[in-house]
């Protein structure tokens, strides 16, 4: 269902209150579709359906033929097997590498000349292109598919003229600069951008309702005494504590004035009233890892936590009940950025101009569709999905057959429609995205005082 006071927008077919070139076709348009998944080189079988790109011309081919791209990011984005993909329909290599938020940050500041292709959480932005010498802007005329991008990111605001939430850091503060060279982020759309979006999702709670055994609604459920002992949260102190911010003022403790930039105040009594439910009893864990979200739902250690979109799935997997829950206040939304490293020049940046235009041009799109991500250009996705699986993904229909993920393991019983509903039904309701406060130091050494307590 959609929220009251919107219109039913289905995705590719949104009506658009504003007069950009952008949400202009977005309003013409008629297409109606975290660690890594184990599996086997099947994922290109898996995705043969959908057209490859071919074709380079052979000069082109000649002078690039040497060139390798380094693209650096995080496990869930960072995928071996899109790199084997490129590298069949490319005529340059890329090689890919997946590292953890801490040593994904440490290697673009300390090493950046070892990256060609930074692919990072949006608000590492906010830390990377001012400092000038990491980054460099990317010149959006050199893309194809810029007005095809979910004007999330472009336009920071919904198809049907809605503001989206800047709580926390929303990847259209950060997606402008005001032309080359430029290290200060532009309050609003320019040729030139820190990067391009690639995955995203919406996150929420997860729940094991055979357990619950009623409905789940709202985020404070995390701290109600009724789940003691049997709660766990993300040991991710960015992102963790979002979360709880979440629990905090949907159960009224805290009203903030914005859970993405604390106050050192509001950080103080966020960690006051989490230390006083860890005494309590209240968390049975702080998981770090896809894996123990995992095990710790599917042994019912756990009732309702923190979670992950594809985690929950890989415990449904196990035939194990598990809900991902649209709660009332909305979702927690994360992103990530493509973007370019300060010192390409030539022909190398050339090429990866070149790259981001194939990573958007849908095989990419098709198989994060299959672990439950989002493309920054559904448009092309689609061509890589069934109908069957582009309505499960993106539609919120019920799903005709069985779903499987980009290996051929099923992920959904036919019948199934995915936690949460459509696209816009789920990333119409955001609440706030991941971020990096201010006061980021602080917050982290208080949430290290939570968890030790």
């Amino acid at each position: 269902m959609v929220e009251k006071g919107k219109k039913d927008v289905t995705l590719g077919t949104p009506e658009s209150t504003g007069t950009t070139a952008q949400e202009s076709s977005w309003a013409n348009k008629k297409v109606t579709r975290r660690t890594v998944l184990k599996g086997a080189a099947a994922a290109a079988a898996g995705l043969a359906a959908g057209p490859a790109i071919t074709g380079f011309p052979t000069v082109w081919a000649q002078k690039t033929k040497d060139i390798v791209l380094h693209h650096v990011g995080a496990p869930y984005s960072a995928i071996i097997d899109i790199a084997r993909q490129a590298n069949k329909d490319l005529p340059f290599k890329v090689e890919m590498q997946a590292l953890a938020h801490d040593a994904l940050r440490n290697r673009l500041v300390t090493q950046p000349k070892t990256v060609d292709v930074a692919d990072t959480e949006y608000f590492f932005l906010r830390q990377l292109m001012p400092r000038g010498d990491i980054l460099q802007p990317f010149d959006t005329k050199k893309f194809k598919y810029w007005d095809k991008i979910v004007p999330i990111f472009t336009l920071g605001k919904y198809p049907w003229g809605s503001e989206v939430s800047r709580q926390g850091v929303l990847p259209y503060e950060v997606q402008y600069v005001n032309g080359p060279g430029d290290t200060k982020f532009h309050d609003g759309p320019t040729r030139w951008a820190s990067g391009i979006p690639i995955i995203y999702n919406a996150d929420t709670l997860g729940i094991r309702p055979d357990i619950i055994k009623r409905p789940i609604e709202h985020w404070h459920e995390l701290l109600n005494p009724e789940f003691k002992g049997r709660c766990a949260i993300l040991d991710v102190p960015e992102i963790g504590i979002m979360d709880a911010a979440m629990a905090i003022e949907s159960r009224g403790d805290i009203t903030y004035g914005d859970k993405g930039n604390m106050t050192r105040e509001e950080i103080d009594k966020t960690i006051e009233i989490l230390i006083k439910a860890k005494k309590a009893g209240q968390f049975r864990a702080f998981w770090s890892t896809f894996d123990e979200s995992v095990n710790l739902m599917a042994s019912g250690e756990v009732v309702i936590q923190s979670m992950w979109s594809p985690a929950v799935t890989a415990v449904r997997s196990r035939n194990i009940p598990c809900y991902y829950a649209p709660l009332a206040e909305g979702y927690r939304a994360w992103a990530s950025s493509m973007s370019l490293m300060k010192h390409l020049s030539g022909i190398k940046l050339e090429a990866a101009y070149e790259y981001m235009n194939w990573y958007h041009s849908g095989w990419e799109g098709g198989f994060i569709a299959k672990q439950g991500y989002y493309s920054a250009v559904p448009e092309t996705a689609k061509k890589f999905l069934t109908d069957d699986e582009w309505g499960y993904w993106y539609g919120g229909k019920a799903a005709k057959g069985d779903i499987t993920d980009p290996y051929g393991n099923v992920m959904e019983k036919a019948g199934s429609i995915r936690d949460g509903g459509s696209f816009w039904d789920r990333m119409g309701k955001i609440a706030c995205w991941n971020t990096v406060m201010d006061e980021d130091r602080y917050m982290i050494r208080k949430w290290n005082e939570f968890v030790a307590s």
